[in-house]
């Protein structure tokens, strides 16, 4: 028997899984497909078919040259014009609508145990904030495949979505994707501290303050291996050249 119509909840859930995963990873094995289609009660193919549509929509995918499929409904486009530009609202209400599709509170979704939270107001303030950090860290790590652009390495435990612009400086570009790299956790200490950054034209370049250190040859090797070299870029999204410039400026140890 055909499912009924998408519902408007299912619609933005599955818009929070596309900016979420590659696009060229959408497909019937892709694990966040399988566990949104589970979580709204739809179909993987429908939720794939789903994800094609948004990418008809999508700008970014334009730029590449990269087509989605032509199926977008009226509903999917309200969606998306709603949503695509303001990540924050698609951050609270698809981590909303995953909470009671699961029938869990929020704070189990996000993984945030109830006695780190304050209580009243606070907590609801508290919890939009790390609802954001999740939604960025699940966005950055989606798009570039869950492998830090500098050296490849795929454990998530070990990624870390990094702003470019740092979260206190930037309230506008906080949920930005451009404002992200995916970095592992040395990486991501070292850019953060300005001891690395990445050029315009996307290469890593060391800070000479590294040369005030006596590397051994782990450390040597962690850092002097990879200047030069182009990151690995996601295929959408890529790094703003204005946020880089900021870092360039502002962070980086020249």
């Amino acid at each position: 028997m055909a499912q009924k119509n998408w519902t408007r909840e299912q619609t933005i859930v599955a818009l929070s899984t596309y900016f979420n995963i590659p696009f060229n990873k959408a497909n019937n094995s892709n694990v966040e497909i399988q566990k949104t289609a589970k979580i709204i009660g739809r179909s993987i193919n429908s939720v794939k078919m789903k994800i094609g549509n948004f990418g008809s929509l999508d700008p970014e995918l334009k730029k590449r040259g990269i087509v989605g499929l032509t199926g977008a409904s009226t509903l999917d486009k309200e969606i998306w014009k709603e949503y695509s530009i303001d990540k924050e609202k698609l951050a609270f209400d698809s981590t909303s609508l995953i909470a009671k599709f699961s029938d869990k509170p929020i704070e189990e979704i996000i993984e945030i145990p109830e006695t780190d939270l304050p209580l009243g107001l606070e907590k609801l303030q508290e919890v939009k904030v790390r609802i954001n950090q999740y939604f960025f860290r699940k966005n950055i790590l989606g798009i570039y495949d869950n492998k830090c652009c500098i050296t490849s390495l795929s454990i998530p435990q070990l990624l870390v979505a990094s702003h470019i612009v740092p979260w206190s400086k930037d309230k506008t570009n906080r949920m930005n994707p451009e404002n992200g790299l995916c970095l592992n956790a040395i990486h991501d200490k070292a850019f953060d501290n300005g001891l690395i950054t990445i050029t315009k034209d996307y290469c890593v370049k060391l800070s000479s303050a590294l040369n005030d250190y006596h590397l051994d040859k782990f450390a040597a090797k962690f850092f002097k291996s990879f200047e030069n070299k182009k990151i690995n870029l996601p295929e959408r999204y890529f790094p703003n050249s204005d946020f880089l410039d900021y870092h360039n400026e502002h962070i980086f140890k020249k």
